[in-house]
């Protein structure tokens, strides 16, 4: 069986299988003959263009995910693979390991008393400081805001701003920043 196809037959019965549809609930939804759902699942099919956009509507999925490769389950980043960089003796680390659209996720560590400056974002962007660990104190605009573990801060990432371990101990905390948030 050609590539194409057997991905297609595979990709098929995988997410239906995944959403808990029989072959009859599966072919009702796409509104197509049950006998034509079974042949497209065996690879025995040869399905017209209107026959694939009906199995992907039916399945909530493009054209292209069916007839392509099947996906990885899930993919294993190892932390010391993630990008990072050190900035006045603190490290900071990105949490995910490729670029989400207008966010930017980051892992700060920040050994007792180091303190560094942030650089401001575009007009609009709001950023998100959560304290994990340790004491973080946030300077914004001539604003103070201490964090303890479990805490919280969110404020417009367009204004100077610095992050500070005021405590004795390593402190961790994470910065998310929504570049398109108004």
């Amino acid at each position: 069986m050609p590539e194409p196809a057997a991905n297609l037959a595979r990709n098929v019965k995988h997410l239906r299988d995944l959403r808990g549809l029989t072959q009859a609930q599966a072919s009702a939804l796409a509104e197509i003959p049950r006998a034509t759902w079974a042949h497209v699942e065996t690879g025995e099919a040869n399905p017209t263009l209107a026959v694939l956009v009906r199995v992907a509507g039916a399945l909530g999925v493009t054209v292209e995910e069916l007839i392509g490769p099947p996906r990885a389950t899930g993919r294993l980043v190892r932390g010391e693979d993630l990008p990072m960089v050190q900035k006045s003796g603190v490290t900071i680390r990105k949490v995910v390991p490729e670029a989400l659209p207008h966010l930017q996720l980051e892992r700060m560590t920040l050994p007792p008393g180091a303190r560094f400056a942030g650089t401001p974002h575009l007009p609009g962007t709001r950023e998100y400081l959560a304290c994990e660990r340790g004491v973080v104190v946030l300077h914004v605009s001539g604003e103070r805001f201490e964090l303890c573990a479990g805490d919280v801060v969110v404020f417009r990432g367009d204004q100077r701003h610095a992050y500070q371990n005021a405590g004795d101990q390593e402190a961790v905390a994470y910065s998310l920043v929504s570049v398109t948030a108004g």
